[in-house]
């Protein structure tokens, strides 16, 4: 099978004996010489590694102005060139300001849609209308503004609605506010449907022109550009001293694409965020264990994010609306507690129900399903997302866990790994829904039990096609080559100049060759860690959620991204392990133009073999003219360099 990029021997080969996970290695393709990529001195002049240009480059940053452009984004441009009716709806919250007006905030019960709704609320409280937080119930209610809430809010006299997250499919809702003569100011981020829904002024980076660099904001940054807008229009740029912090929260959160404006404002957001005068964040900073030190986006994805979503997920979100707009600290703190201990709740029914639903796979044997189609009527709505991408990790398939809705329905939620569309399997199979809705790597729907197997079989039949495009195993695709004895401080400094880091640019994935495991210790809560050795540089691992069964084989390649971790006051570097396999015996074998070829190294040299059985080494004499005569030759040595771990 013909590879474009340098592919080691099939790992399960090995995996058999050592009993590690199932895993498909991609390394990156070479990276073309400095004459044909960018220019040396260019290069230079950026201060960052080599290990870290590769990375950019392989991402396609291939000029010295793309690399400094993403480390220093421009500030944002005047967003009423981007947004046509930004000025009307800002016209129409200057006379809800000025007259004292009840103006409903519709947000969604996901961390995005309760800090779009803080904010809101937050900022028009301070310029003189009267907001109420209106966000439906996960259980009760569902997903979005509906037209119930529509009629409850005109019957307590409120005339101006402002949706946040949410509404731009809720057609029914809103020709319901129409028809009672309530106004309503449209944000969302999610598909705009065919037909342009009825409001006042809508809001939505498609909406934008097609090189925008708001297109990828989130819920929160809409809200935090209306907030902005409307106070600068009034004069009162202090009103929104706050709204910085809690858009970096729910974009983080959202996992928005980490570019654009909102690459400009984290950068400006984040290294204060620790200092937030908001006493609820304050609160929730110091029960997470963080807030010490300036925040980067790994820390809020992981330490502050959950927290906020475990509350739309179990409780009340109103809870969070209040913890992120009270300034009693007394208050915030009760309510950040509450937070805490939903958060453990969230946890230990994640936990229980994905060993339910391991049990479940593993049960069927080694021949499951391709398309994962589990249902347990007990289990919680508000967490089976969750669990469900971690299956797609344990097991690189789609999953969909359904719980009961009750009256012979079934809800779901819906991961996939990538290059499974979940939006395009379930239009595939909506006659067999009664709803449903998502993007490419998640989704949900809504279907009557009698038609599960149906459904099941559909599912299947679509992920059988799929899986026939893909080799086999977990894909684990490193993007640069980094030795252990490369990592310290200066790299970490380096490294940190590229945040934020997360969705849409994320963390580097860096690879070592044959590192040397010089300990293993299970820890609790079944993850594993180790420590590893390459010249004579030693560093901490740890594999979370390990899935491999024994012993880890004594000499290893491993994937990992780089972390630092604080414990007891103490700071220090760690590999956050992505993929793992045994060290090959020296050689690894390329496959190129349906050629196959064995290469291994000598030294710090290649020696490569063809199928003919003859060799050709990078040290022979004349090999450098002849590898300028034929690039594929020169290609060659330079992705077997690459493969054999020589070449970042």
């Amino acid at each position: 099978m013909e590879q474009n990029r340098p592919d080691c021997a099939d790992p399960r080969t090995h995996l058999l004996h050592s009993r590690l996970p199932q895993q498909r290695w991609q390394l990156p393709a070479a990276l073309p010489a400095a004459e044909e990529g960018i220019e040396a001195g260019a290069l230079e002049g950026l201060g960052l590694p080599p290990e870290l240009l590769a990375v950019l480059q392989r991402r396609g940053f291939l000029s010295a102005e793309a690399i400094t452009a993403l480390l220093k984004p421009a500030p944002a441009p005047d967003p009423q060139a981007h947004f046509n009716d930004l000025n009307k709806a800002v016209a129409r919250l200057r006379r809800a300001c000025g007259a004292a007006e009840a103006v409903a905030i519709c947000g969604d019960y996901d961390a995005d849609g309760m800090t779009s709704t803080a904010l809101l609320v937050g900022v028009l409280q301070r310029l003189g209308a009267r907001p109420l937080a209106a966000i439906p119930s996960r259980q009760e209610d569902g997903y979005g503004l509906n037209a119930a809430m529509v009629e409850r809010l005109a019957g307590e006299g409120v005339g101006l609605l402002v949706t946040v997250d949410n509404g731009i499919a809720a057609k029914e809702a809103l020709e319901r506010a129409k028809d009672l003569q309530v106004e309503v100011i449209l944000t969302d981020h999610h598909t705009l449907p065919p037909e342009p829904p009825p409001c006042l002024a809508l809001l939505h980076p498609a909406c934008t022109p097609a090189d925008s660099p708001y297109r990828g904001l989130a819920g929160v940054g809409l809200a935090y550009v209306l907030a902005v807008a409307l106070a600068g229009s009034l004069g009162r740029d202090d009103a929104t001293a706050m709204a910085l912090d809690l858009f970096c929260i729910g974009t983080i959160a959202d996992m928005a694409p980490l570019l654009g404006v909102n690459r400009r404002w984290l950068q400006e957001g984040l290294p204060r965020l620790h200092a937030s005068t908001l006493p609820g964040l304050q609160a929730l900073q110091r029960l997470a264990g963080v807030g010490e030190t300036p925040l980067d986006a790994t820390a809020v994805a992981f330490q502050l994010a959950p927290r906020i979503n475990a509350v739309g997920r179990l409780g009340d979100p109103q809870l969070v609306v209040e913890l992120l707009t009270t300034e009693d600290r007394e208050r915030a703190m009760e309510l950040a507690q509450d937070c805490e201990a939903l958060n453990r709740q969230r946890r230990e029914l994640c936990d229980a129900i994905e060993a339910e639903a391991v049990a479940l796979v593993e049960a069927d044997g080694p021949e499951r399903s391709p398309f994962l189609l589990l249902a347990q009527g007990h289990w919680h709505h508000g967490v089976i997302g969750v669990v469900a991408a971690r299956l797609v990790e344990r097991f690189g398939l789609p999953v969909a866990l359904l719980a009961s809705e009750g009256n012979g329905r079934l809800r779901s939620s819906v991961r996939a790994p990538r290059g499974f569309a979940v939006d395009q399997a379930l239009r595939h199979c909506e006659a067999l829904l009664e709803r449903h809705g998502g993007h490419p790597a998640a989704g949900g729907f809504t279907v009557r039990a009698e038609n599960v197997a149906a459904l099941h079989g559909a599912l299947n039949a679509l992920a059988t096609d799929w899986l026939a495009g893909q080799a086999g195993g977990v894909p684990v695709e490193p993007e640069a080559l980094l030795s252990l004895d490369r990592i310290d401080r200066a790299f970490w400094r380096d490294l940190q100049r590229l945040e934020p880091l997360g969705a849409g640019f994320a963390a580097p994935l860096f690879w070592s060759a044959r590192c040397q495991v010089l300990e293993q210790r299970p820890l609790r809560g079944g993850h594993l860690q180790l420590t590893l050795q390459q010249n004579a540089s030693s560093h901490r691992a740890i594999a979370w959620r390990w899935q491999g069964e024994g012993a880890v084989p004594e000499l290893v390649d491993v994937a990992f991204r780089l972390r630092s971790n604080r414990w007891q006051g103490e700071e220090r570097l760690q590999l956050e392990l992505v993929g793992l396999r045994p060290s090959g015996g020296g050689e690894v074998v390329l496959r190129r133009r349906q050629r196959t070829y064995w290469c291994r190294r000598v030294g710090e040299s290649v020696r490569i073999r063809n199928e003919a059985g003859d060799e050709l080494s990078s040290t022979d004499p004349g090999n450098d003219d002849q590898a300028e005569q034929h690039p594929y030759l020169k290609g060659l040595f330079a992705e077997a360099a690459l493969a054999l771990g020589l070449a970042a």
